[in-house]
C-alpha cells in the first residue's frame, strides 16, 4: 500500500495504555508496519492530556486510546480533551483499544465524533492500515 519509507502516511501517533506489555507489543507492530513516523507513549491519560494542551506540540494524526485505565479512563480522557481542546481535538482520529466485549462500550465510544474506529486488542497492522485510510478520507 504505502512503500515510501521516507514519508510514512501517519506522521505523529500517540499511544495511551497503562499496560507496559501492551505498549511494547504495539510499539513493535507500529515500528514494523513502517506506517508511523513518530510515536509517543503515555501510561496515563492525564499525561497525554497535559501534552496535548502544549501550544508547541506537533499536530497529532492518531491517538490509540485504551478504555480501561486507572486514574482516568479512556472515556474520561475523551470528555476532558473535548472540553479543553474543542474542535482542534476533533480533527484527530482516535482509535479506542479495548479488551471489553461489552457492546455498551462501543456504543459509548461512538458518541464521540472524534472516535473513528473501535478496535479489540491487540493492535495489528491491519488496524494501522485502516487508520491510514481514515486519515486519507479526513484530508480528502
Amino acid at each position: 500500500m504505502h512503500s515510501d519509507a521516507q514519508n510514512p502516511p501517519i506522521n505523529t501517533a500517540i499511544l495511551i495504555d497503562d499496560e507496559q506489555v501492551d505498549q511494547i507489543l504495539y510499539k513493535m507492530v507500529i515500528d514494523e508496519s513502517g506506517l508511523v513516523q513518530s510515536l509517543m507513549s503515555f501510561r496515563y491519560a492525564q499525561e497525554a492530556l497535559d501534552y496535548l494542551q502544549k501550544p508547541d506540540r506537533p499536530e497529532i494524526d492518531v491517538i490509540f486510546l485504551d478504555i480501561n485505565m486507572p486514574r482516568m479512563t479512556g472515556f474520561e480522557f475523551l470528555e476532558a480533551a473535548t472540553a479543553k481542546l474543542g474542535a482542534s481535538f476533533a480533527k484527530i482520529v482516535v482509535v479506542m483499544l479495548t479488551t471489553s466485549m461489552n457492546p455498551d462500550d462501543e456504543e459509548r465510544a461512538r458518541q464521540f465524533p472524534v472516535v473513528k474506529e473501535y478496535i479489540h486488542k491487540p493492535l495489528q497492522k491491519e488496524h494501522l492500515e485502516r487508520v491510514v485510510e481514515l486519515l486519507a478520507e479526513h484530508k480528502g
